[in-house]
């Protein structure tokens, strides 16, 4: 078990200060050699920890009978602390919705299902941000006199720029999905991903509200509320409980959902017709 709790110490402070010494060095910024080296020792020995770690727990799983894929999911969960591993992917997933963006392609939404768009409210916001970071960058480049400073700023206020607008691509380029079956996919981007079956669905309506708090929160009466721009317009009943994940982890159980629809109508009428829609199943012969 320490040996588990350093790789995790490690994971979570070394390598983060390996991406500073890296971004010190995009940036151009002269390390002295033996800082630099110092700093390469430690990560070195900081891979060495977390291989020997790694290495012991795989061997362990197989020797329970896993196979060489589960064994390494399942050694790579115990090092890495959760919360890395889901900033790492949900960071990776939006570079790649930024791709998808520019290729104008929108992720993971099948033939005869309904796309339900929800950025409306907060596009104006993100390309606010975005026009007030690149202010940012250039006043930050005539007033900093320092090289060092200047070059520092100047990489990690254009990976800024790039983030917001990875951010964005992500909930254009995946929305709200609404299966011909009359199922129901809830995101926000690459950070939040709700599976909602047909036959969980009791009922949906078109309801405007103004919830207070976060991105992802769970009121105290069970009901899930994902907003965007601070407003939701469609709830979702359901006929049990729900589970979920929270974008660092966390779970939950939600009765009820609500989220935000650009076209709220279009939204309740799209899962509507697939809840009601009749089988395309033939009957059995008698």
């Amino acid at each position: 078990m320490r040996g588990v709790r350093a790789a995790r110490l490690v994971a979570a402070v070394v390598l983060p200060a390996e991406l500073a010494v890296a971004v010190c060095l995009m940036a151009g910024v002269r390390i002295p050699g033996a800082a630099l080296a110092g700093a390469e020792a430690a990560v070195l020995s900081a891979f060495v920890l977390e291989a020997v770690v790694f290495g012991r727990l795989w061997r362990a799983e197989r020797r329970v009978g896993a196979g060489r894929r589960a064994a390494m999911s399942a050694a790579l969960r115990t090092v890495v602390p959760v919360t890395v591993r889901r900033l790492v992917a949900h960071e990776a997933r939006a570079l790649h919705s930024l791709g998808l963006w520019v290729l104008r392609r929108r992720h993971a939404v099948p033939e005869g299902a309904s796309a339900v768009p929800y950025t409306g409210p907060q596009t104006a916001t993100m390309y606010g941000l975005v026009f007030v970071s690149v202010v940012e960058t250039v006043m930050l480049a005539l007033l900093i006199p320092w090289p060092v400073v200047h070059r520092i700023v100047l990489v990690l206020d254009v990976y800024g720029v790039l983030l917001v607008l990875a951010l964005h691509a992500g909930c254009v380029t995946r929305p709200h999905v609404v299966g011909a079956d009359g199922s129901l996919r809830v995101r926000y981007g690459a950070l939040f991903d709700l599976r909602v079956p047909a036959a969980a669905i009791a009922a949906v309506r078109v309801e405007r509200r103004f919830p207070e708090g976060g991105l992802v929160r769970l009121d105290p009466d069970g009901v899930l509320e994902l907003a965007v721009g601070g407003q939701t317009t469609v709830t979702v009943e359901l006929t049990a409980p729900l589970g979920f994940v929270r974008p660092l982890g966390g779970r939950g159980q939600a009765v009820a959902v609500r989220f935000h629809a650009d076209d709220p109508r279009a939204a309740v009428a799209a899962l509507t017709r697939g809840r009601t829609a009749p089988s395309t199943i033939p009957d059995p012969p008698g």
